[in-house]
């Protein structure tokens, strides 16, 4: 099972690097996802991606705070902005539309509502 673990952790990593260079794909939400992986697959892993000088911050604000800094909000709304943008350009039909804007309505509430972390931890 272990060997599992590390699979999946390894997998969510990979997607959260991806995200950092990527539009539209969340970075945060997949380092969360390796860290807690990690946690049941090797403690070796967990421990170096929860004190990693780029990945850590993030992982470590949420996990004392459930916060979100306000610099990584900003490139989510922008991002949430422009995939509403692109449809519109590309004409998706109305019931995607729809969709999409009643999803990313409801992610950007979560996203806005979440606290910032206290500046030490940003």
């Amino acid at each position: 099972m272990r060997y599992i673990w590390l699979i999946f952790g390894w997998a969510a990593l990979a997607l959260g690097v991806l995200g950092a260079f990527l539009p539209l794909l969340p970075t945060v939400p997949f380092l969360l996802l390796a860290a807690f992986c990690f946690s049941k697959g090797s403690e070796e892993l967990h421990d170096w991606l929860v004190n990693h000088r780029k990945f850590g911050p993030p992982i470590q604000a949420w996990r004392l705070h459930g916060a979100i800094a306000i610099r990584m909000k900003l490139m989510a709304m922008a991002f949430i902005l422009a995939s509403i943008g692109l449809s519109i350009f590309y004409n998706v039909p109305k019931t995607g539309f729809i969709i999409q804007v009643i999803i990313l309505t409801c992610v950007s509430l979560f996203i806005v509502t979440r606290p910032t972390p206290p500046r030490a931890d940003i």
